[in-house]
């Protein structure tokens, strides 16, 4: 039988760089992250945070922030890159407590069965507005709009288009640059 802990007994854990969620209070600790993996991250990262920051938008991070969806519920997860409105920057704590404005899952192979229904079915049950689906492999990005469940795919030299960052349209090539 797995130990179940708080959402406080996990955040008082000591710091590290590994990925690691609380699901529902269970510790799921995956390997780390591949290279191309990773490489997307950095590059949507990279972009998502030069805009936010040129136009003074809120505040962009890169995983591994622990995002506490459901402090009762155990439930903390690690999305790859989130983006905080400067509306809502009262979330932002010593970690983020509360739904980001958009969140980022780039998916591999192993993980995109669970980042498109598990993953996807917890920001839109906490609020998240928007969850960008990356697929380094298909070079697509999907833009789901957590409140309605509608999403809309992107290929290669198409425009990404968000209705929470209206003024953010990087082709989707660059980002996986």
């Amino acid at each position: 039988m797995e130990r179940r802990i708080s959402t406080n007994d996990y955040l008082r854990m000591p710091e590290t760089n590994r990925p690691a969620e609380l699901v529902y209070g269970v510790v799921r600790e995956p390997p780390a992250p591949l290279y191309g993996h990773q490489k997307a991250v950095g590059q949507l990262f990279y972009l998502l945070k030069e805009h936010v920051e040129k136009a003074t938008l809120g505040d962009v991070c890169v995983s591994p922030i622990d995002v506490v969806l459901d402090e009762a519920a155990a439930l903390v997860v690690q999305p790859d890159v989130i983006f905080v409105s400067k509306q809502r920057s009262s979330i932002i704590q010593h970690c983020i407590v509360g739904a980001p404005d958009i969140v980022v899952e780039v998916v591999s192979p192993v993980t995109e069965h669970r980042d498109r229904t598990v993953k996807l079915a917890w920001y839109r049950r906490y609020g998240v507005r928007e969850c960008w689906i990356a697929n380094p492999h298909t070079r697509t990005i999907d833009v789901v709009d957590c409140l309605t469940g509608l999403a809309e795919s992107f290929t290669r030299a198409e425009a990404v288009r968000s209705d929470v960052l209206p003024s953010f349209a990087p082709r989707v090539d660059d980002c996986f640059a």
